[in-house]
């Protein structure tokens, strides 16, 4: 099934716990939550704190993506401040095996982000979702980068070859001009920033865009029924 999972870089952070009650009025069932440094990207945003904050306000899972250097750091921080999920990037984790156990070691679910796919064919067994960036990580309201949607079809693809049953999310560019290409290429999550705040009505876009998602998951399955 696919799911909306409203970005809170986009929100008006004067009014954060309002803004993630619409959006999950809209239709949202994760909160995706975006984590920089300021050195592994060219942005800093926020942590813990605020983590913690938004736990207080939504029982939805917490979905944290460390885009920062040593996450093995801040991985129990993350914890305790209530995430639920954490994706870390393959290219900040010279152990990623071990940095995935230790998310799950303290009860999280770990994500990896990626951009060449079949490296990490051998991970692949141990995570609870793979995310592709379709931007260039460290700012909202970029571009979608139509490439994106060739490393989707493929990580779909090894999905299958392997008999794994991890969730497909893609970050960056998720708009309603795109959203459909990006679920028939095989995206399940969809982290949607600008599309769903951007415009002041996180409700109401929120449900209009996972409204189009549905739609184009839908037409995607009657398709390969037909075949």
């Amino acid at each position: 099934m696919v799911e909306l999972l409203p970005s809170i870089l986009s929100a008006d952070f004067a009014h954060l716990a309002d803004q993630v009650t619409a959006a999950e009025r809209g239709g949202g069932t994760v909160i995706h939550v975006d984590v920089m440094d300021g050195h592994f990207v060219p942005n800093i945003t926020l942590g813990p704190p605020v983590v913690k904050s938004l736990r207080k306000a939504t029982s939805l899972p917490l979905d944290c993506h460390l885009m920062i250097e040593n996450p093995n750091e801040f991985i129990p921080d993350f914890a305790s401040a209530g995430a639920d999920w954490v994706s870390v990037h393959y290219e900040a984790c010279p152990h990623l095996h071990r940095t995935l156990q230790l998310i799950a070691h303290h009860g999280m679910k770990p994500g990896v982000v990626i951009n060449p796919v079949d490296f990490l064919i051998e991970i692949l067994p141990m995570v609870h979702h793979v995310l592709i960036m379709s931007v260039n990580p460290g700012f909202g309201g970029q571009e979608f980068i139509p490439f994106s949607l060739n490393k989707l079809r493929r990580l779909a693809e090894l999905r299958g070859e392997l008999g794994l049953a991890f969730k497909i999310e893609v970050d960056g560019g998720v708009a309603h001009d795109t959203v459909a290409q990006v679920v028939q290429a095989g995206a399940e999550l969809l982290v949607a920033g600008n599309a769903v705040f951007g415009a002041g009505h996180p409700e109401q876009d929120a449900r209009s865009l996972l409204a189009a998602a549905r739609q184009a998951a839908g037409e995607l399955e009657g398709h390969q029924v037909r075949s």
